[in-house]
């Protein structure tokens, strides 16, 4: 039996690999769409199209200093007369205070909070300085803005007090001033001023209450009843604990006085006793490069492009196979198969042997391709693109051989396959993103091999935490498709 099928597999690879047309179809085709449609598309491919407001963010912040920290760094440096055991205790008292005193975490932490809970903004994280100067050099970004190493520190500072920043002028927050600078594109001026001001509402949002809370904070404090009792005629002659006791008296009336208002609260949720508006906010994202050069190699683009027209071209086997079966029917190739003392398995895994040879071939080659001209990366997890390819050439072999057994001339082959092919690559996603589909068509999807495939890749090429079960799942299914058609074709299979 093994003898028989070998023979009829090699056979048919001879013949399959003379076709030099469905070599071009099955290798350069895919290809040549996956180039034009990388050159043609741009950076927005695959991404739904929304009215959000994108605000883009280079995160420097190097975090707040603690308060003692900043005391110990005086008592060492500040002077001429710091001597050694100064330095000694200023260390010390540094390094008793971060034990005791977890690191504060970076303002700029809150100001990204209140942007991603902000209804129709698209908040975007720009790794680096020097990708936001090119992205606004290139004219790829109307505004970006960066919150410097010194961001917190300054934030940390502001205050009503004397001693500390006023981070406000007349027409809002200095950004200067809290450490913020708004890279701007000169020909893109309108849209660079839309995102100052969604900046400027954010800012304040944050910096005001924080600075409110600390001066009625203050209010309670020794000194500050000191102050206030100066004022007061006879008040000089207090006890201390009454001064003490009128300082939370004049933070109870406050509260009494203002119920509406926690004066004491350091955000804005606090300070107006509301809960954070749950927006339409698209969430926070990480900015991805687009590439370079005129292929754009490396782009995010191609990390779909390509999944897709290779799942769409390794179902162009129906072609193949069934333009196959058709000449060999003229030419009475099967009537001499079904007389020789072959049983209808050994014929059929003959034909089936060499299909699923040649479909492995083109996925494998399609994905090098991909990577060594396009630029498309592999994934966290690139040895897991081996079951799909195998399970996807599975289903299309399956597919293939039922449409052999069915069609009867190169007409049908035609017309059934090309049908076939060109439908469920439209249905599935393969042509258009399913991201862009109704959430009905997403699931109609789901009735082809080519979507389960496209699933699996998704999770691979584009996911930096690839969820496996799902790839497990969509090659399991994978193989059901093929185990279907394969049996379906065993019954519709004539040899005449």
């Amino acid at each position: 039996m093994l003898s028989a099928v070998r023979t009829l597999a090699q056979k048919d690879l001879r013949v399959l690999l003379r076709d030099r047309r469905s070599a071009v179809i099955l290798l350069a085709m895919p290809l040549i769409f996956v180039l034009v449609l990388g050159v043609a598309l741009g950076e927005g491919f695959g991404e739904k199209p929304d009215d959000r407001l994108r605000v883009s963010l280079v995160k420097l912040d190097l975090g707040p200093t603690p308060v003692l920290a900043r005391e110990a760094a005086a008592l060492c440096f500040a002077g001429t007369g710091c001597g050694f055991d100064a330095a000694l205790g200023g260390f010390a008292l540094f390094a008793a205070n971060r034990a005791v005193e977890p690191p504060l975490e970076p303002w700029v932490e809150a100001i990204v909070r209140d942007l991603s809970e902000t209804a129709g903004i698209r908040l975007e994280i720009i790794a680096d300085l020097p990708t936001a100067h090119e992205l606004i050099r290139n004219g790829k970004r109307a505004a970006i803005v960066v919150f410097r190493p010194e961001f917190s520190e300054q934030i940390s500072r502001c205050s009503f007090l004397a001693s500390g920043i006023n981070p406000f002028y007349r027409d809002g927050v200095n950004l200067n001033e809290i450490g913020v600078t708004l890279l701007r594109d000169e020909t893109q001026l309108a849209a660079a001023g839309i995102i100052d001001q969604v900046i400027q509402v954010t800012l304040l949002r944050v910096i005001l209450p924080w600075m409110i809370g600390r001066a009625f904070e203050k209010l309670s404090e020794p000194v500050f009843m000191s102050m206030l009792t100066d004022e007061v005629p006879g008040g000089k002659m207090l006890p201390p604990n009454i001064k003490s006791a009128l300082g939370a008296g004049v933070q109870g009336a406050l509260r009494r006085f203002f119920p509406k208002y926690n004066l004491t609260g350091k955000t804005w949720a606090a300070l107006t006793k509301s809960e954070p508006k749950a927006g339409s906010s698209a969430g926070v994202t990480t900015y991805r490069d687009d590439g370079g050069g005129f292929l754009g190699r490396g782009a995010v683009r191609y990390q779909i492009l390509v999944p897709s027209y290779t799942v769409m071209f390794a179902f162009f086997l129906v072609l193949s196979v069934g333009w196959l079966f058709v000449s060999e029917r003229r030419q009475g190739t099967l009537k001499r198969l079904r007389a020789a003392p072959l049983s209808r398995a050994e014929i059929l895994m003959g034909k089936l042997l060499p299909c699923f040879a040649l479909s492995l071939g083109q996925g494998f080659f399609l994905l090098l391709m991909g990577r060594l001209v396009f630029g498309m990366k592999w994934g966290p997890e690139p040895l897991w693109l081996i079951p799909v390819v195998v399970s996807t050439s599975c289903a299309a072999m399956g597919l293939a051989m039922l449409v052999a057994s069915v069609a009867r001339t190169e007409t049908q082959v035609a017309i059934y396959g090309t049908l076939l092919v060109l439908v469920l690559a439209g249905i599935s996603g393969c042509l258009m993103p399913r991201e862009l589909m109704t959430e009905a068509m997403k699931q109609i999807s789901r009735l082809t091999p080519h979507a389960w495939a496209l699933d699996a890749y998704s999770q691979l090429l584009l996911s930096s935490t690839p969820n496996l079960s799902i790839v497990m799942t969509s090659c399991g299914v994978l193989c059901g498709f093929g185990v279907g058609f394969l049996w379906l074709a065993w019954w519709l299979l004539r040899l005449d």
